[in-house]
């Protein structure tokens, strides 16, 4: 079984290009995930400049591509759901150089919006967002119908 769901924070803007002849967009962007570790050992970690993230290559295919693209931005809140990916090839210097990627199927934007006021675990709707069918913007708990 390969499956891999991933919570983590974008560490720049996804970038999106085209597999040529067939026209086949594919995204790539790096999640940053934090571990779980308690405060004193992530403390300890910062004071040594040591990482308290794992950083992780997401892919991600077709239409999917392209709505992350258009939506995501550095420092945004997503969930994946994927496979690992490994591979390998040759370098300039022809050294060979191994991969480790998280081919996604399915990623869930967990915040929308501005992200410089954090002070909402899920962000504000950004206005692009305001004539799509279906979705309504809530000020409060209070608003949500269910």
């Amino acid at each position: 079984m390969n499956n891999v769901v991933l919570i983590g924070r974008l560490t720049k803007d996804p970038e999106l290009r085209y597999i040529p002849n067939s026209g086949t967009a594919v995204s790539t962007f790096t999640l940053a995930v934090d571990k779980q570790l308690s405060r004193e050992k992530k403390q300890e970690m910062e004071s040594r400049n040591q990482p308290t993230a794992d950083f992780i290559r997401i892919v991600v295919w077709g239409k999917n591509a392209e709505n992350c693209a258009t939506y995501l931005a550095k420092g945004r809140l997503v969930a994946v759901q994927g496979r690992i990916q490994t591979g390998s090839y040759d370098d300039k210097d022809g050294k060979r150089v191994y991969t480790t990627d998280v081919v996604a199927n399915n990623v869930e934007f967990l915040e929308w919006g501005d992200n410089k006021d954090r002070s909402s675990d899920f962000g504000t709707p950004d206005d692009e967002f305001l004539g799509i069918e279906g979705f309504h913007p809530t000020d409060s708990n209070n608003d949500i119908p269910f």
